[in-house]
């Protein structure tokens, strides 16, 4: 194989461009964002009752969904919280457990729930699962009022949060301020007692015509005909209209009780910029989407719906806030500081070899594995990010390690007189069982992170998949594409003392090797220094 790469260079660089070439294409398809995504191992159940009591949410909702969330397996811990109208459990999983569905069948099972209590909502949660941009909705010139606020809230959800809830990787829009459309229904309690009717029965008489009823079917000649009764109310004057019961012959409407009134439901989110009122809009993201690219998305969208729809009501939609400049402030720091380490690393390289056509020779290792590490983690599902890129960043010496190794060899028997080409097989078949054995302990080292489940796990898990791709990436660098270009480019460095390089060079390996040479007299040195390493290591 050694002696096809170093003959056959063509077809070992069409390889590599290849392979470099997927890797760039990496690189555009992998999500960018702050840190890695992490398995939730917290899972919380809400369930609305209006205007219970927190006793009676306990009672009759929580405890009877505690006894089918308990029998879930692998539950490590449950919370339950009963407050006014509201119950709500958080349960807590190992991360290797899937139990959304499990959870989800469980409350399934609970089939007592008393009247007027909401479908209870199930959400997991993660880190990536918090809100990253924050909007505005306010006047063009002016500013809002409570009561405007108020009104806007369905208009608003309809015609502003659903179009933004549309961009491709927006998990979900949260809107804050404002209150949603509710009909009242007010009544006077001596019109009720002066006809000997209960809340009660206005509220089954309600509940029992509000709804659409169907009639079956009916069968005319050759067509089908579906028959439906239309029983919602379609307008408040209708629920005024409403029979409650009948007294003597007469019909007591809900009108001769009291009245409804189409009006606002409580506001239980408040949002206010600069002292002002207003709309807020918090968009969440999907997992394992690209935030750099969700914002782009975003901006358009909300671009399209400033000049549209909100112009003609005299309405703006700002950006207040969004956590993605911090994203691409943070990826352009690691980039930097990988850049900076690659140029030092050259530096080392070459203050070593002292050798133009080595170093450059060592230098193609730097983009090549690099760019294999992206390919790792697109390849492993990943993303972009502080963590991964560290992981890049501290590969980047690693990478030189193995194609120092070769060169060096490889010079050696140059140095001898042989022929490049024979100089090149020598060396790469002299050394490459050590660089696979020095490269398999090396990924050996890393690859236990990749079996922890733990939020430590998954946090540093990009780190082990970059600097493990980049290593053996490097490891197939140094013994194919190494030897192929020493057989081609490598020279022979012509000593100089003149040269304050040379001089350097050659004050550093005397040292280096005066100090070895100190270092293994004997026994007793060499096991002190064991001694000493690994205390400071404990």
């Amino acid at each position: 194989m050694f002696r096809f790469c170093i003959e056959k260079p063509v077809i070992l660089t069409v390889a590599i461009l290849i392979l470099t070439l997927f890797g760039l294409l990496a690189i555009f398809n992998v999500p960018v964002q702050m840190i890695p995504d992490l398995d939730s191992r917290l899972i919380k159940v809400s369930t609305t009752w209006p205007g219970a009591s927190p006793q009676d949410v306990e009672k009759e909702i929580i405890i009877e969904q505690e006894q089918y969330l308990t029998r879930i397996p692998g539950l490590e811990r449950i919370i339950s919280t009963a407050t006014t109208g509201n119950a709500r459990i958080e349960l807590e999983f190992p991360s290797t457990v899937e139990a959304l569905l499990d959870v989800n069948n469980a409350l399934s099972q609970v089939d007592n729930y008393p009247e007027n209590v909401r479908q209870p909502s199930i959400r997991a949660e993660s880190f990536s699962s918090n809100s990253f941009m924050y909007f505005r909705l306010t006047p063009v010139s002016g500013d809002f009022s409570e009561d405007d606020v108020i009104a806007l809230y369905d208009w608003a959800e309809e015609y502003v949060k659903r179009p933004m809830e549309r961009v491709p990787g927006v998990s979900s829009v949260r809107l804050w301020g404002g209150a949603e459309r509710q009909i009242k229904i007010h009544v006077d309690p001596l019109k009720l007692a002066e006809r000997n009717i209960s809340l009660l029965d206005v509220r089954n008489a309600i509940r029992a015509r509000n709804r659409d009823v169907s009639g079956g079917d009916l069968d005319s000649g050759k067509r089908r005909y579906l028959l439906r009764t239309i029983g919602r109310f379609q307008s408040v004057e209708e629920l005024n209209d409403l029979v409650i019961s009948e007294r003597d012959g007469a019909f007591v409407r809900l009108k001769d009780l009291g009245h409804a009134e189409l009006g606002f439901a409580e506001v239980r989110h408040y949002a206010y910029g600069a002292g002002k009122p207003q709309l807020a809009f918090a968009v969440n993201r999907q997992i394992g989407t690209n935030v750099i690219e969700i914002k782009q998305a975003m901006m358009t969208k909300v671009a399209d719906l400033n000049a549209g729809i909100l112009q003609e009501k005299g309405l703006e939609l700002v950006l207040n806030s969004d956590d993605v400049i911090y994203v691409t402030d943070a990826v352009e720091v690691v980039k930097h500081n990988l850049a900076i380490g690659a140029i030092l690393a050259l530096l080392v390289l070459f203050l070593f070899l002292r050798s133009v056509s080595g170093t450059l020779i060592g230098a193609m290792a730097i983009p090549i594995c690099a760019i294999a590490a992206f390919l790792g983690l697109l390849i492993a599902g990943r993303t972009i990010n502080v963590i991964s890129l560290s992981g890049v960043a501290f590969a980047i010496g690693m990478t030189l390690d193995n194609n120092i190794v070769v060169a060096e060899n490889i010079y050696r028997h140059l140095s001898k007189g042989t022929s490049r080409l024979q100089a090149a097989l020598n060396g790469i078949t002299e050394v490459w069982p050590a660089v696979l054995a020095s490269t398999l302990t090396t990924v050996c080292v890393f690859l236990p992170i990749l079996f922890i489940h733990e939020e430590a796990g998954q946090l540093y898990s990009d780190i082990a998949i970059a600097i493990a791709a980049s290593i053996l990436m490097s490891m197939l660098v140094a013994v194919t594409l190494v030897p192929a270009a020493s057989g081609r480019f490598l020279s022979i460095h012509k000593e100089s003392k003149n040269s304050s390089l040379d001089r350097l060079g050659a004050r550093v390996s005397r040292w280096v090797l005066s100090l070895i040479h100190w270092l293994v007299e004997g026994y007793v040195r060499p096991l002190a220094v064991i001694l000493i390493v690994l205390s400071g290591a404990g």
